[in-house]
């Protein structure tokens, strides 16, 4: 089936471009483009798009408060493509509470060369929301403690792929755990993966938690900068400690490390206690951060002191590396497809065998403080 999509921003040169890189892939077609949201409605009475790429800040309406009316009337699967400012950044999480499935940073100049180079990344991007179940989005409050909208709302990642380079596994940042060679200890942690639908379905699980429950460390597939956002935001909500990692930072009870958009994160044991180590390096399972890589260090470093859940998401990240917690004694949960805004990652894991148990986003933060 024909993705149709509708590009809504203000600047003609993006339009152009966007124009150009979705009408060259296969199974996507720029069915308009309009350069503000009032121009984009009287599109949409004509022909409504499967998918709307959508920019934030733009004249006569802005793109929170037109994502925020599609929601409430007819969802649809957005992508925003926001500036890497930090104003950027805050309204693309914004964007995020109120409905967006997708998020694209793109700079602030230059911005003609970096979708260019972008295209594989911005094509899997609509690829991923077209995949979406708009049905399974949510209200979820604000910073503020409202709701962000009358309208559901989910959220979600670029995919961060190129597909021309080759999909490297997670040997190319650690080597594979040799099996359950470590000891159990009463220091327990817990390791998250996700990507599309995941920002929301995070929200769901961590505004959930008490300070009481185990440390985590949580890869989200999403780009540089906005996890800083994305952590504070989540903090706000939240009981627990929720911060975007920095490398050496302890993985503690009632906290939550959010691995930083275009980093690695890894879980290490240092004496005691377990941290984080945050490294660069190529992409993994065409991600950086890498679920697969978290996963694996969390077998090798933790094992059997271990949960490792896998959740919503577009592809296959995170499948290999819970079979590998799994094969090393770690406890292993798979988010079921009926609460997932994308049964891609979790149905991987299940296919492997990496899953010890299949459940509903609702089940997961209880699951969490067993």
């Amino acid at each position: 089936m024909t993705i149709k999509v509708l590009i809504v921003d203000d600047s003609a040169v993006v339009r152009q471009v966007l124009s150009q890189v979705f009408t060259s892939a296969t199974g996507i077609e720029v069915q308009d483009v309009a350069n503000d949201p009032y121009m984009a409605m009287d599109k949409m009475k004509l022909h409504w798009p499967d998918v709307i790429v959508l920019d934030v800040e733009m004249p006569r309406m802005d793109g929170i408060t037109f994502l925020r009316q599609l929601m409430a009337s007819r969802p649809t699967p957005v992508v925003i493509c926001s500036s890497l400012t930090q104003k950027g950044t805050d309204i693309s999480m914004q964007a995020l509470a109120a409905g967006a499935v997708e998020v694209i940073a793109k700079p602030t100049s230059g911005v003609k060369g970096f979708l260019e180079e972008s295209a594989n990344q911005l094509i899997n991007a609509v690829r991923s929301a077209a995949a979406a179940r708009m049905n399974r989005v949510r209200v979820m409050p604000s910073a503020g403690g409202a709701p962000a909208s009358h309208a559901p709302a989910s959220g979600g990642a670029a995919a961060g792929a190129l597909e021309t380079r080759p999909k490297l596994s997670a040997d190319a940042i650690l080597s594979a755990p040799t099996g359950s060679n470590v000891f159990a200890t009463t220091e327990r942690i817990i390791v998250i993966g996700t990507s599309t639908g995941g920002t929301q379905a995070l929200e769901t699980v961590l505004t959930e938690l008490p300070r009481t429950c185990p440390g985590l460390a949580i890869v989200q597939h999403m780009p540089e900068k906005f996890t800083r956002s994305f952590a504070e935001r989540l903090n706000s909500l939240s009981q627990i400690e929720v911060k975007e990692a920095s490398n050496g930072d302890r993985i503690l009870p009632g906290r939550a490390l959010i691995a930083p958009g275009g980093k690695h994160m890894m879980v290490k044991r240092n004496g005691a206690f377990y941290q984080v180590e945050v490294v660069d390096g190529p992409l993994v399972s065409r991600h950086k951060p890498s679920v697969d890589v978290l996963f694996r260090s969390a077998a090798k470093f933790a094992g059997k002191n271990a949960l490792g859940i896998i959740m919503t998401g577009m592809g296959d990240d995170g499948a290999k590396g819970l079979k590998e917690m799994h094969d090393c004694g770690a406890k292993t949960i798979a988010q079921d497809e009926e609460s997932c805004v994308v049964f891609g990652m979790p149905k991987e894991a299940i296919k492997l065998g990496a899953a010890d148990e299949v459940m509903a986003l609702e089940q997961l933060a209880k699951a969490i403080c067993r």
